[in-house]
């Protein structure tokens, strides 16, 4: 009995190593929601759960690294610290997978510790199910909400119809007293000194009548010299574009900068269109849309999806298998900024030279109002625009009133030396501003500074 029970209780003490050595091998021993956050942070720049990105699907990487090199989890410990050093070893898998993969080098993380691979593996092992969405109650809240105001409009809707029941009596009152009036004696006295034709009413109103038709032809032609005024004006103009492109999510919120994709703002004459390139550095490993806090009204996740594809058809992008087929399709985008051939005008010398002035200015002009990029001053604030559309007039009194305001930053060091004798010269000149030297002041009303 005595050595049953002894044989018995090894038996249970193994099973229970058994186990925790298994459930260690599976990830289990880590903290999946932990590991979550560590994926995201680490790893989404380079791998997906269920598909192929730069590297591979890394849902069940534990188990698959053992069928496919018999390897175990230590080995992934060392994959992911540093798996150039594994691969310099002359481990066979670690190469193996170099070569499968194009090549394409893993980033090391020594940063991360044991338990933090723990953690991701038990992630990529067992991903915590998404919560989910309370859209019942969601429902049933607006629901309520929705209750008073939908009985509100009803009331609205029940008095206009009385009120205009009540001004069609009135209407058909005074009709009947028209008729009524119209059989007196009282009407035929008057039909006597009536007007009978238009030279009549002429001759007897004809000073009104030229004062009139001298009003008018005024009127008309200030209608025809504002028409003219304002071709090429175009305010408010949003023209839909062949991929669908959001500021707000890509500059709201997720806080890119304008400069990133418009480099050539920064250094050269003209803010170029970016390349579908420029697009492909972030969406070649971002194939979908999964920023659920924030869509725009009447879109969906599948439409945003559909317009990543549409960048992929126009690089020539094979998601799938992660390379370029080398059928491209060229994007046919609509301008909306557009100066006309006769005006010059240098994106590099407002964003670089005038940056701050133009921004002090901006605020100062608009106290309530903001910016803190200088690109706004004329594009308005681009980031909270689903759709990009002209925000100001752009014509020249518009610029040229910007340079009567603008003063310019004399505490920049360039600036400093080079109008350090006309600055004297300028206050001087210029009294009545109490010093402040503006863009207008040094030459910016000059006709050659735009147009040559």
């Amino acid at each position: 009995m005595i050595s049953w029970r002894k044989h018995y209780k090894k038996t249970l003490i193994a099973i229970g190593l058994l186990l925790s050595t298994s459930a260690s091998f599976y990830g289990q021993d880590g903290d999946p929601k932990n590991g979550e956050k560590l994926f995201k942070a680490n790893c989404t720049a380079c791998h997906a759960l269920d598909k192929q990105v730069i590297g591979p699907p890394l849902k069940g990487v534990v188990e698959r690294v053992k069928t496919e090199g018999g390897v175990d989890k230590d080995w992934l410990h060392k994959w992911i610290k540093d798996n150039k050093a594994l691969r310099a070893s002359g481990d066979k898998y670690a190469n193996e997978i170099f070569e499968k993969y194009n090549k394409t080098e893993m980033l090391q993380f020594p940063n991360l510790t044991e338990k933090d691979i723990d953690d991701i593996l038990a992630f990529t092992t067992n991903p915590p199910a998404p919560e989910e969405k309370k859209t019942e109650a969601k429902t049933a809240t607006d629901a309520t909400a929705a209750a008073p105001a939908d009985k509100t409009t009803t009331n609205i809707v029940i008095i206009s119809l009385l009120a205009i029941a009540g001004l069609l009596v009135w209407i058909l009152l005074k009709l009947r007293q028209l008729v009524k009036l119209g059989q007196s004696e009282e009407l035929a006295g008057l039909n006597e000194t009536r007007v009978r034709s238009f030279k009549e009413m002429y001759e007897k109103f004809h000073y009104v009548g030229k004062a009139v038709i001298a009003i008018l032809a005024i009127l008309a032609a200030y209608g025809v010299w504002n028409w003219l005024m304002w071709i090429g004006v175009y305010k408010g103009y949003k023209p839909e574009q062949p991929i669908y492109f959001s500021h707000k999510i890509h500059a709201g919120e997720q806080k890119i900068d304008c400069q990133l994709c418009h480099s050539s703002a920064k250094y050269g004459k003209v803010s170029e269109i970016p390349s579908m390139n420029v697009c492909m550095n972030c969406h070649r490993t971002i194939s979908e849309y999964n920023a659920d806090h924030y869509m725009e009204p009447g879109k969906d996740k599948a439409f945003y999806d559909g317009e990543i594809q549409k960048i992929y058809a126009a690089t020539g992008w094979d998601p799938a298998k992660q390379q370029y087929t080398g059928k491209t399709q060229p994007v046919e985008w609509t301008r909306i900024h557009n100066m006309p051939d006769f005006v010059y005008f240098n994106h590099s010398q407002h964003v670089v030279a005038g940056e701050q002035a133009i921004i002090n200015s901006f605020n100062k002009k608009n106290p309530n109002n903001k910016i803190d990029v200088v690109c706004k001053a004329c594009h308005g604030k681009i980031d909270t625009m689903n759709v990009v559309q002209m925000a100001n007039d752009f014509t020249m009194g518009w610029c040229i009133e910007c340079h009567r305001t603008t003063e310019v930053d004399m505490n920049n060091g360039y600036n400093k030396e080079y109008f350090k004798n006309l600055h004297d010269k300028l206050k001087k000149q210029y009294p009545q501003d109490g010093g402040k030297i503006t863009v207008a002041a040094i030459g910016g009303l000059e006709c050659g500074k735009c147009h040559y």
